[in-house]
């Protein structure tokens, strides 16, 4: 190694580092995969401890116990969550007929309105509009090969439920736990990495709930002046599933703009599927910019490519959490360097005792 040029010697040096730190990571994603069923429970708790402890430090600061109190945001989210989901599942289930009902007169009068009634473009909508409505009994037909899916995911739900609770009601502790687990020479340096690293998760919280609020007020707000039924179960949906990137935004948007196909009309649904387009526009373009740069700081494309490989690893639960997964690995990052650099960087020269040749 002596006889190659430093600079090559410095770029094997990084190499090495780079492979062993991806070797590294490859092993703990396998390890994570493998634990599925453990790890993600773990990691929706932390993703919800993050989100509700505010609001958990709030109940505390006004005397509430912290197990009362953690409790009482763990029914609270709940409650929310669950309600938003039984209104718009009951909303979809009741109007299904309705819906596509609505989708066979909007493609007969469009294929009237084209002259294509009679055509082979007309069939082809036909039969689109059949195999719509055929979907009900070939889901139906699929339930039981879902009945263990369900009962894991439940499962799961039910795990990373109580790990919130006590999550929250043992947050005081967790710098203690980490310091007893670590050898007492690292447990400093151990505790500010997952400080930062809890941060970058509760900043991306954080800014995703208020663009998440942000969307369920403008679209809710636009659902009631059009008097769409189930304005405010849609505008929960919105609001829970702004925390699925684009996939959630785009299934919320579908639920919205097929009740109000179903109820309300052909025209009443582009009305609202250009108001939950302007939403979405103004929300990736302005509000998400805005917030996430003042609580992550994670550029756009880092994103994509972090839901690409969520996906990719994990399905819909890896979407979910490669942003924040992300997060705090920026923040992780960001501690290291300050730290590096706060210790290679050469000391401050003393002021000299000597007086001067001027003086």
């Amino acid at each position: 190694m002596q006889l190659l040029p430093e600079p090559v010697r410095r770029l094997a040096a990084w190499c090495a580092v780079v492979l062993l730190v991806s070797g590294v990571v490859y092993i703990g994603i396998q390890l994570c995969v493998a634990l599925r069923p453990a790890v993600v429970p773990v990691l929706l708790a932390l993703l919800g401890a993050a989100l509700l402890l505010p609001l958990h430090r709030w109940l505390v600061k006004v005397k509430v116990n912290r197990s009362v109190a953690a409790g009482l945001t763990c029914m609270a989210v709940l409650g929310v969550v669950g309600g938003a989901v039984y209104i718009v599942t009951v909303t979809l289930v009741d109007t299904w007929d309705q819906i596509v009902a609505s989708l066979r007169k909007a493609v007969r009068d469009l294929a009237d309105q084209l002259g294509a009634s009679g055509t082979s473009l007309d069939d082809l909508a036909q039969d689109a509009l059949d195999m719509l409505g055929r979907f009900g009994g070939t889901a139906a037909s699929g339930i039981v090969s879902g009945v263990g899916f369900a009962v894991q995911a439940l499962g799961m739900a039910v795990l990373a439920l109580l790990l919130v609770f006590f999550f929250l009601r043992d947050a005081d502790q967790a710098a203690g736990t980490l310091r007893s687990l670590v050898p007492h020479g690292s447990a400093e340096t151990v505790e500010a990495i997952a400080r930062r690293a809890f941060e970058g998760v509760e900043g991306f919280m954080r800014g995703t709930t208020v663009v998440a609020l942000i969307d369920a007020v403008c679209i809710t707000a636009g659902l009631l002046v059009l008097r769409v039924p189930g304005a405010l179960g849609l505008g929960a949906i919105v609001f829970i599933g702004a925390y699925v990137p684009y996939l959630g935004a785009f299934l919320s948007g579908a639920a919205a703009v097929l009740v109000a196909l179903a109820d309300r009309g052909l025209v009443i649904a582009l009305w609202v599927l250009g108001v939950v387009l302007v939403v979405q526009v103004l929300e990736g373009n302005i509000f998400q910019p805005m917030v996430q740069s003042r609580t992550v700081r994670i550029h756009p494309a880092m994103v994509l490519v972090a839901l690409t490989a969520g996906a990719s690893v994990a399905g819909i639960i890896g979407v979910l959490l490669a942003v924040p997964v992300t997060a705090a690995a920026f923040g992780v990052v960001r501690e290291l360097r300050t730290r590096y650099a706060s210790s290679s960087a050469p000391p401050p020269p003393e002021p000299s005792s000597e007086p001067s040749a001027d003086a």
